[in-house]
């Protein structure tokens, strides 16, 4: 188990842990130990099958992988596993799995919380409240607006993306998509438009981020593209950090024109001094939106259901194979 203690006790709780156990033995990294540390990374793994990944392990590079000469397995307690495998572990026949599907639904609902909250300026509410402004100062907040009948653009038909856009469709939105592997009969069956990025993003009244960040969509929402977002426009970004240019954001934010909900920032943790922390007209998260119980507790028991399938010889559920790198974040 190649995971700090915080990230064992967030995701495994005493049935994980006994399902766990029940697969074979499990070797934790001695107190103290860093997993980051690919010394350390080698030494847990010296005669392991299969190791369980969390935040902040080392790659499995070609010094790790020689002191390995039984990893077959690597399953990560998140989604994105481009940390921890190589080239070289695809190479060596090293299979692995991910947990993300776990936290689709809970990212799904945290964007939508942060889309109401924005759509009612909640967040200016309070900024106005906490920062001592008079009463009638504090309601006179800009025209606020209904999720019903509004039209909201989500950036990436992924798994977050799909939770979304199922919940608020449910609430009476109209939804466009941009996405460019969402086929006409899938966005057909979800009940959505196809739209490009441009079209989309000067169509919507909220728009939501939820792609992957690839070489093609690092840095695609910036300054041209802010700009097509209407007056009194919203944009909430619990995806990524990269898919957005965050100087061109602050610049629009500054400006007052567009509001914005963020969970992902380009430094993290954010600086004390950072000035998104000062603007009325964003709504700040700490990089959270998947950690719900629920969330954690269902990727803990994914995790344990794919190794039991690896172990008994069965097709894994939630295998990432080389190829799928390129259309994941």
């Amino acid at each position: 188990m190649a995971a700090s203690p915080e990230v064992r006790e967030l995701f495994f709780d005493a049935d994980a842990w006994a399902a766990l156990r029940r697969l074979g033995e499990v070797r934790l990294p001695d107190a103290g130990d860093d997993v980051g540390d690919e010394t350390v990374l080698a030494g847990l793994l010296a005669d392991a099958d299969v190791v369980v990944t969390g935040w902040g392990c080392a790659p499995l590079t070609s010094a790790v992988l020689a002191a390995a000469p039984r990893l077959r397995l690597l399953a990560h307690t998140g989604a994105s596993v481009k940390p921890f495998v190589t080239a070289d572990s695809f190479a060596r026949g090293v299979r692995v799995t991910q947990a993300g599907e776990a936290m689709a639904y809970a990212v799904g609902e945290q964007a939508l919380a942060l889309t109401l909250a924005l759509l009612h300026g909640l967040h200016r509410f309070d900024h106005a409240l906490r920062t001592g402004v008079d009463w009638a100062t504090a309601k006179a907040a800009p025209p606020r607006r209904e999720l019903r009948g509004a039209t909201v653009g989500v950036v990436g038909a992924s798994r977050t993306g799909r939770c979304y856009l199922g919940l608020v469709r449910a609430l009476g939105a109209r939804v466009l998509v941009a996405d460019p592997y969402l086929s006409d009969a899938e966005a057909a069956t979800l009940g959505v438009e196809r739209a490009d990025l441009a079209d989309l993003l000067g169509r919507s009244l909220v728009v939501s981020l939820h792609a992957p960040v690839l070489p093609e969509t690092v840095g695609m929402i910036g300054a041209r593209e802010l700009a097509l977002l209407p007056d009194g426009a919203l944009l909430v970004n619990t995806a990524r950090s990269a898919l957005v240019d965050e100087a061109a954001l602050l610049a629009a934010l500054r400006t007052g024109r567009i509001d914005a909900a963020l969970d992902v920032f380009d430094a993290e943790p954010l600086p004390v001094d950072h000035p998104l922390r000062r603007l009325p007209n964003v709504l700040l998260t700490p990089h959270e939106a998947a950690g719900t119980v629920g969330s954690r507790r269902r990727a803990a028991d994914i995790v344990v259901a794919e190794v039991d399938r690896f172990l008994r010889g069965l097709p894994l559920r939630h295998e990432v194979r080389p190829a799928d790198l390129d259309r994941t974040g």
